[in-house]
């Protein structure tokens, strides 16, 4: 019994030594501070962060962050926080708008350092280069905000895209900033070390830039995607890049930080791949390093003397007003509205990730003082709730003033919702249509994505209708994990198309996703009657898909549309749908086709990152192939027979193209069709099909 009590003790004694003893309790942290602190409305962030100073070795002395687990756990976390800052860049709405957001990352940049390096020199009386460093800070920000302005469906504004943007340029340049100031606190900043730095980052971009991602594109093209290998090949390269660019005397963190902006475009931001990187980020390795964080706090600091609170309040007013002088200069520059102005201070007026990774850094290379950490995290907490109450405003007058984004769904609730149908002939090979199912989704509309199965009325009909679905339950899983909702439906028709068109209506379905017909070049022989049924019936928007190699692979998306394609009641959908497909893929979209279409499409607000060039020989329209490239997705506009932007020779292009790209993937689109009562309603109707 006294061993067994003396056991019982050695186990408990503070701070605690025992590994899972240690991973239990900060599990259990992770569990319970969120759940708590959401009660009275105090952001997870900072929870975690007070967790970590009461049980730290300055409060409660339970752990040591000297612990081989915790400061393991604290180096991954920071790293893990960089690589999701790059991964989550819309390079897209960068590229769009890039010469706004190039002059917002400047302002957001050079004003909050300007203002705040003599602050911390020569009202707080730092060195130059800690001064210089905490100074750097002030210029990050970390869009703790976003998920407002997403919530109220206005993260297209153009102030909204601008800020996300300029956060490229100033992440990337306050990490170099990091580097240099380090080296010179250490001495080492002559001009063998400015060369060394050049020659490093420029090996460094080689390798993160262009071998890494096509590496990638090569194992994501061979790798199954419902396994994990993929995920543990992503924390491969966001680790062997850190440790890659600390050789060359450079700190991970921008290592980690380039590896999420290479792999950008490869992981799209609703993929299933995305869904578990985050998952494991923010179930584990985030929240154990801000717990790390707050175990660095001494609350002895705090309480000795005034020091700390003075510095935490000058470091929050700097932090504050540079941040406004910014989106100030950013409206009178732009000629933004007040209102816009202050989404753009809200969204980057909050410090969190970046903040916390530099001035983390700075503590551990003893170039900045407790008063400087403590103060940081009084700076967090202060920024992340001006930052809320700023974007919260703004972004309601701003969701409340665009006229064409109604704040509240109609009458029909769920039903006026977006609702994308797949037909399935082969539940073995429909993977990449239920990829693009979820890359194109309306992620606001509450409908899940149908997967149809028609089976013939015979007596083993209800035999396949089972088969059918134990087949699709891998692709279900899959759906889950990217936190996609889907269904199967299935039901029993004598025809396969007559099924397709009836289910398509029932369900009241905007988008109907189907599999390519027949082999190359039978598009008229083998299984063209079905598709020409389900063409002629279907009044909904019709993509008939070709996707041979995974999307994430494309470096381009080619449309092509026919003369008055503007006139048809889908142009509005297929426009957004291809935005967003660029979006999800951070790639351009060259658009061949009339001017008088493009013009219409360059003044939509969701236009995209489109790049325009005229096409208007449809006697000849294979002449357009000749700017199709290997990797391209080849987007082609169709229209059904006796419609405004049918041309004949529609009737035979997706045979042709299918014959001159066999290995490309290809999309035709049948855009929705005006139902006859509906055209002799409308005043501006020109036919009656």
């Amino acid at each position: 019994m006294e061993a067994f009590l003396s056991e019982l003790q050695h186990e408990f004694t503070l701070p605690f030594s025992n590994p899972v003893l240690i991973f239990a309790l900060l599990l259990s942290i992770v569990l319970l501070a969120p759940i708590l602190l959401k009660r009275i409305n105090v952001p997870s962030i900072i929870g975690l962060i007070v967790a970590g100073v009461i049980i730290g070795p300055h409060g409660l002395n339970w752990i040591n962050n000297t612990h081989a687990g915790v400061e393991m756990f604290s180096t991954i976390g920071l790293l893990y926080i960089m690589f999701i800052v790059g991964l989550e860049l819309d390079l897209g709405e960068f590229i769009l708008h890039k010469n706004r957001s190039l002059a917002f990352g400047f302002y957001t940049f050079v004003i909050p350092l300007l203002v705040g390096y003599p602050v911390c020199h020569y009202l707080l009386g730092y060195s130059a280069d800690a001064s210089f460093l905490t100074a750097s800070m002030f210029s990050t920000h970390t869009l703790v905000a976003y998920p407002i302005v997403s919530r109220m469906g206005i993260a297209r504004n153009q102030a909204v895209a601008i800020t996300v943007g300029g956060t490229i340029l100033t992440d990337t340049a306050v990490l170099i900033i990091l580097a240099l100031v380090l080296s010179n606190s250490n001495g080492g900043l002559d001009a063998g070390f400015l060369i060394k730095l050049l020659l490093s980052l420029l090996l460094f971009s080689l390798i993160i830039f262009l071998i890494v991602p096509r590496i990638a594109k090569w194992f994501f093209k061979r790798a199954t995607p419902e396994k994990y290998s993929t995920f543990i090949f992503v924390l491969f390269v966001v680790f062997s890049a850190g440790f890659l660019v600390e050789l060359g005397g450079i700190e991970p963190i921008i290592g980690a930080f380039a590896a999420g902006l290479a792999l950008n475009r490869l992981i799209p931001h609703s993929s299933a791949l995305m869904n578990r990187i985050e998952f494991l980020g923010n179930a584990l390795f985030i929240p154990i390093f801000l717990i790390s964080v707050g175990m660095l706090v001494d609350i002895s600091v705090v309480l000795n003397g005034p020091r700390t609170l003075i510095v935490a309040l000058a470091l929050t007013l700097v932090a504050l007003v540079g941040k406004w002088l910014a989106a100030w200069a950013t409206q009178k520059t732009f000629r933004y509205s007040n209102t816009q102005r202050n989404l753009i201070f809200g969204l980057s007026s909050s410090h969190a990730a970046a903040t916390l990774a530099i001035i983390l850094v700075g503590y551990r290379a003893d170039l900045l003082d407790e008063y400087i950490l403590n103060g940081t995290i009084i700076l967090i907490l202060l920024t992340c709730i001006v930052a809320s109450v700023f974007t919260q405003r703004a972004a309601k007058k701003i969701a409340i003033s665009e006229e064409n984004e109604p704040l509240v769904p109609s009458f029909m609730g769920e039903f006026a919702q977006e609702k994308i149908l797949v037909p399935i002939a082969n539940p073995t090979n429909i993977g990449q249509h239920v990829e693009l199912a979820l890359l194109l989704k309306d992620k606001k509309s509450v409908n899940p994505v149908s997967l149809l199965g028609v089976v013939p009325n015979n007596q083993e009909a209800e035999k396949n209708i089972v088969t059918f679905r134990k087949q699709l339950q891998g692709l279900v899983s899959r759906a889950t994990a990217a936190e996609v909702y889907v269904d199967i439906i299935t039901t029993i028709d004598h025809n396969p198309a007559d099924g397709i068109v009836r289910t398509a209506r029932e369900t009241m379905a905007d988008i109907v996703i189907l599999g390519w017909p027949g082999k190359a070049g039978l598009w008229d022989k083998l299984l063209g009657e079905k598709v020409d049924l389900i063409i002629k019936n279907m009044d909904k928007n019709l993509f008939v898909c070709h996707v041979e190699q995974n999307l994430i692979l494309s470096k381009r998306i080619v449309v092509i549309s026919p003369p008055l394609a503007e006139k048809e009641d889908g142009f509005g959908l297929w426009v957004s749908k291809v935005t967003k497909l660029s979006s999800e893929l951070s790639i351009p979209v060259l658009h061949l086709g009339h001017p008088d279409t493009q013009e219409i499409i360059s003044r939509q607000k969701k236009s995209g990152n489109f790049i325009f060039q005229p096409f208007v020989d449809w006697n000849n329209p294979l002449s357009c192939g000749d700017l199709i490239k290997k990797d391209d997705l080849i987007i082609l506009v169709s229209a059904h027979v006796g419609y405004i932007s049918h041309i004949p020779v529609l009737e035979s292009l997706p045979t042709r193209l299918e014959n001159r790209f066999p290995h490309h993937n290809r999309i035709v689109v049948y855009p929705k069709q005006h139902l006859a009562d509906q055209l002799l309603e409308n005043e501006d109707h020109i036919f009656i099909p």
